[in-house]
């Protein structure tokens, strides 16, 4: 969390600085980034372990950043087109238990860093263009959802990539304070949706079935900055 605190002081500072280059602009471009915290909502797998439980969960949450640019057309005062990227990162370390060709068990280090990224055309919904400085705005985006997953076991590097299937949607809705015409910032609550449904392992291609599809979706909640031009 206090990662996420820096990246918020630095975003306003950013927008104070920027007042003085903007306040003549006419506003017909928006670049909105936020950044936040996100909990993935798909069910974990029937069957683990208390130490698999615990290790899964670890991968359920993590730091959500996302940044959408939007082009503000002639005439459509309160809908704008453009193109949205977002990215969430977690990570997991703990002990899995694991035999050999013995039967024998014991426990090794596995430590798993996660990432889930979106990129596709997005329209945008506000009223920024209203006298009131008290902001709204809804976004919605499809586009291609893509998964990558690197484990670490016992010090030897294990890698997957993934992508989901190729439509993936990223909406949000927020609250937005207007601090001046050019700058603005607020809360906002996403919902990113996607399906793995086949996989890339050390270079071999994995099909997974309809009861085994990694689930992609994913609240958020982040502090969101626009900047207007």
């Amino acid at each position: 969390m206090p990662e996420n605190l820096s990246m918020i002081k630095k975003l306003i500072t950013l927008g104070i600085f920027s007042l003085s280059f903007l306040a003549f602009a006419q506003q017909k471009f928006s670049i909105i980034p936020s950044v936040g915290y996100a909990w993935r909502t798909a069910e974990t797998a029937s069957g683990l372990t208390r130490d698999e439980k615990e290790y899964v969960k670890g991968l359920k949450h993590g730091v959500n950043f996302d940044v959408a640019a939007y082009y503000h057309p002639k005439g459509s005062a309160n809908i704008a087109i453009g193109v949205k990227y977002s990215d969430f990162s977690a990570s997991s370390s703990g002990f899995m238990t694991a035999s050999d060709n013995n039967g024998t068990l014991y426990s090794i280090p596995v430590t798993t860093k996660d990432k889930i990224t979106f990129f596709g055309p997005s329209i945008f919904v506000s009223n920024y263009n209203e006298p009131s400085r008290h902001k709204l705005f809804v976004d919605l985006a499809l586009g291609v959802i893509t998964y990558t997953t690197k484990t670490t076991a016992n010090n030897t590097p294990v890698n997957a990539k993934g992508k989901g299937n190729n439509l993936g949607v990223d909406a949000g809705i927020g609250y937005q304070y207007m601090i001046h015409k050019n700058f603005l910032i607020g809360p906002k609550l996403g919902l990113t949706a996607g399906t793995l449904k086949k996989m890339t392992v050390n270079g071999v291609s994995y099909e997974f079935g309809e009861k085994e599809r990694e689930g992609l979706h994913r609240v958020s909640l982040s502090a969101a900055a626009t900047f207007r031009f």
